[in-house]
């Protein structure tokens, strides 16, 4: 009889959880730390289609643009004004990362907020407009050895962050002696940093596969360069590796979410779980395949541990290009 009473209890202690988990995320919210138009924003609003669509959500994700500093406008907003918040997720990727490892966030570090999961990883990439003389990655950064101030590359984070370091890694493979003179001008996303190669204002793009695809498939933008071991497959296998050009560069991109530092546990183990859900989802293997997601499969403490091996990771790189000290 106690053990059946006991029993009931716990049943009763779960029910209660789940009705908390669940109703923390009756509105979703995720924040895409750039303009419209980049990875983050991508990240946010395609998963947000693709958690609705399987039910995995009821309603209808709210994605809020929130730009500014490489993503530290919104890690401050989610850190000093919702950092309780049961209903929100955050996108983040290398970018973040990036601008941790380099101290770039003033007065935050990660362990303020919670790694949710990943959702797949996007290979960098070097473009010009269709309509550039420029038609290889060897010609660009030959281009920068013989006259730097000739060439201006944009991309969506801001200086040094992972957008300009992974031209930097190109650069430095190339045999440039002095990549801090690699001239880049950061924007708010990837969407406006391509924007600005076909007004251009600039002369090269480096960002992921993702914020470049669509451009790539209306004709005005051409991928000079992938920063992948070995040519990717299906729609993106007309695009040629660094490589395999003689520059020995790679750079992938994680994509992922966190969520606010004091998000209650059962809210979290709700996001973790929705976030696994989908990964694990037929609809999301081909999300990942049309926009060229290489596979990352990682939830909770793991995708924690990842992002901090990561952080030192760059920070080591950044020491070695000159970047932090």
């Amino acid at each position: 009889m106690k053990f059946t009473a006991t029993r009931g209890a716990f049943a009763a202690v779960a029910l209660t959880l789940s009705a908390i988990a669940a109703q923390a995320q009756e509105n979703p919210e995720c924040i895409a730390p750039a303009n419209p138009g980049g990875g983050w924003d991508f990240t946010c609003r395609q998963v947000g289609k693709s958690m609705q669509d399987l039910g995995l959500i009821d309603q209808t994700m709210q994605v809020v643009n929130l730009a500014g500093g490489g993503g530290g406008v919104a890690f401050a907003e989610v850190v000093n004004k919702r950092n309780d918040d049961d209903n929100l997720i955050v996108a983040a990727s290398s970018a973040t990362a990036t601008r941790l490892a380099q101290g770039a966030f003033p007065g935050n570090t990660m362990d303020q907020v919670r790694w949710l999961a990943s959702i797949g990883a996007d290979y960098g990439v070097i473009a010009v407009a269709a309509d550039s003389e420029i038609e290889t990655l060897p010609q660009l950064l030959d281009q920068i050895k013989n006259d730097p101030t000739s060439v201006s590359i944009a991309g969506g984070s801001a200086v040094g962050g992972w957008d300009h370091l992974k031209v930097l890694i190109a650069a430095d493979a190339y045999g440039v002696e002095d990549v801090r003179q690699v001239k880049y001008i950061a924007f708010d996303g990837g969407g406006e940093a391509v924007t600005q190669l076909l007004a251009g204002s600039v002369q090269g793009f480096t960002g992921d596969l993702s914020e470049a695809k669509g451009f790539v498939e209306s004709g005005d933008v051409r991928v000079i360069a992938v920063l992948a071991p070995e040519r990717l497959t299906g729609d993106f296998a007309d695009f040629p590796t660094a490589r395999e050009q003689g520059v020995d560069a790679i750079g992938a991109n994680w994509r992922g979410f966190y969520g606010p530092g004091n998000m209650s546990d059962e809210a979290y183990d709700g996001w973790v779980k929705k976030i696994s859900d989908l990964y694990a989802s037929d609809e999301w293997k081909e999300v990942m395949a049309t926009n060229g997601l290489a596979p990352l499969d990682l939830q909770g403490a793991e995708f924690e541990q990842f992002v901090s091996d990561s952080i030192t990771q760059i920070q080591t790189i950044s020491r070695e290009i000159g970047i932090i000290k």
